[in-house]
């Protein structure tokens, strides 16, 4: 019997038997593990795994840009309010006022001149914070009427109003403001609602 190692410790045995006309001849051939060390035997040192992590810094890098440029573009707007300086009220023609009211639960109505004669009229419209076709349409026919019929300042002669209760939501505040500024208004103000104003929106929701 002769055995022959190969290097990957792979052990292969040859059964051969000579015959009578002096020729070797193989009969079988046996593969074994090569689990057992055996002396003067060299094992093939295999390479560890590597991994680049050149890519991976990049993609860090790149993520950090995003989340930077993102949390600049992404600042909170401030909305300029100017408030009244104190003092004695400035005289506002009722042809120029237009009041928003502004209820719970985002519902909102509006009236134009004064609160006493619009409430005798029953002229408080209901209305909401639509652009198109809400209270941003109101301001809109407002601001015509008053191209029409006040030639001294035109629609920029228009007084808006916005006023709000304990359970106005300060996001419909932010409409309300935003449908001034997308209209052009050149003049509006913020107030609470009035007393009587108050209890006729709760009137309206019982």
């Amino acid at each position: 019997m002769t055995k022959i190692i190969l290097q990957n410790d792979v052990i292969v045995e040859l059964f051969l038997f000579r015959v009578s006309t002096g020729k070797l001849l193989m009969t079988e051939i046996l593969i074994t593990g090569g689990n057992r060390r055996r002396a003067g035997v060299r094992r093939i040192k295999r390479p560890g795994i590597r991994i680049d992590m050149t890519p991976m810094a990049d993609l860090g890098f790149l993520l950090i840009t995003f989340f930077v440029m993102t949390t600049e573009l992404n600042r909170p707007s401030v909305v300029n309010l100017a408030m009244p300086k104190d003092g004695s009220p400035m005289p506002l023609g009722n042809s120029n006022a237009l009041t928003i009211l502004l209820d719970q639960d985002g519902k909102a109505y509006y009236y134009q001149g004064n609160w006493k004669e619009a409430l005798a009229r029953n002229e408080i419209v209901k209305t909401n914070l639509s652009v198109t076709n809400g209270f941003g349409k109101v301001i809109r026919e407002k601001q015509q009427w008053l191209d029409g019929h006040n030639k001294k300042e035109g629609r920029n002669g228009l007084m808006l109003i916005i006023k709000a209760n304990r359970e106005t939501s300060y996001q419909n505040v932010i409409k309300s403001l935003d449908e001034a500024m997308i209209n052009l208004v050149a003049k509006y103000t913020v107030l609470s609602a009035g007393p009587e104003e108050s209890e006729w929106m709760k009137a309206q929701n019982r």
